[in-house]
């Protein structure tokens, strides 16, 4: 249930107090939970109350403040997001559009040729420390002399935590289905060549990314892949909406300790 929660909603911790969701806390007294996390949390409990005023789920179910929600609360969100969030099928010229503008998303065999220095997300680890590790070894590697050897290897052997990083953060060449889903999207049917100008996130942690070569794919006929232009498009439209329910549902909400935008008047039709 978590992993289709759209994360761009703004939502940003407050660390003064505890925070929560209509008298609902979020964490314990004690705990910080990371501007994600938190964002993680706001969301789940803002869609579980709902479920409850909807008759979908007791009203005695009770969400635990580590963030944790019982089965019977994600399958009353499930029917809940069925019941509210509505997601028409897109037409075959709206179809035919995303495709032209997104081939490179749909063919097949592309390569690329990718190196990285993992910033590794680990239990303890202090993460705004990291982050700033990582964008500082970013703003380095992608701002060195060329004449100056080759600092993103360097770099690599001295910082990356992984295996990787005794090659010089090497991962040879790879296809879209060999590395992490998150590395894939930031890496497979765009252009770019050279150091990524943005860290990448993964369930592995930060990543400073290079490509350093790419080998087209195959671009197949809209025909074939009708299909899957239709399913990323009902996905694409699913988040949107879901912003939108959970931007009404905060409007309506009385929530301390974290900053949500909130709307007042249906978004969602």
């Amino acid at each position: 249930m978590n992993a289709i929660l759209p994360m761009e909603i703004d939502i940003a911790p407050t660390s003064a107090r505890v925070a929560r969701v209509n008298g609902r806390a979020l964490h314990a007294a004690d705990a910080a939970p990371d501007a994600t996390e938190l964002r993680q949390r706001a969301c789940t409990e803002l869609l579980r109350q709902a479920a409850q005023r909807e008759g979908l789920l007791d009203p005695r179910d009770e969400h635990a403040v580590d963030g944790a929600i019982s089965e019977a609360a994600s399958a009353a969100i499930e029917a809940l997001l069925a019941r509210r969030v509505e997601v028409p099928d897109p037409s075959e010229e709206a179809c035919r559009r995303h495709f032209l503008a997104n081939t490179a998303k749909f063919a097949h065999g592309e390569r690329a040729r990718v190196r990285h220095i993992l910033f590794a997300v680990t239990p303890g680890v202090n993460v705004v420390a990291l982050r700033q590790r990582a964008e500082a070894t970013l703003l380095e590697v992608r701002c060195h002399d060329d004449a100056a050897g080759d600092p993103f290897a360097d770099a690599a052997r001295k910082q990356s935590n992984c295996p990787s990083g005794a090659d010089g953060g090497d991962l040879g060449e790879l296809e879209a289905r060999d590395c992490a889903p998150e590395l894939a999207r930031e890496v497979f049917g765009k252009p770019e060549i050279g150091v990524l100008p943005r860290l990448v996130h993964s369930r592995f942690g930060l990543h400073v990314v290079e490509v350093l070569a790419r080998t087209p794919g195959a671009v197949p006929s809209f025909e074939s892949v009708r299909g899957a232009v239709a399913l990323a498009l009902r996905q694409q439209a699913f988040i949107t909406a879901l912003r939108q329910y959970l931007q009404l549902l905060a409007g309506a909400a009385d929530v301390q300790g974290v900053t949500l935008d909130g709307a007042d008047t249906p978004l969602v039709q």
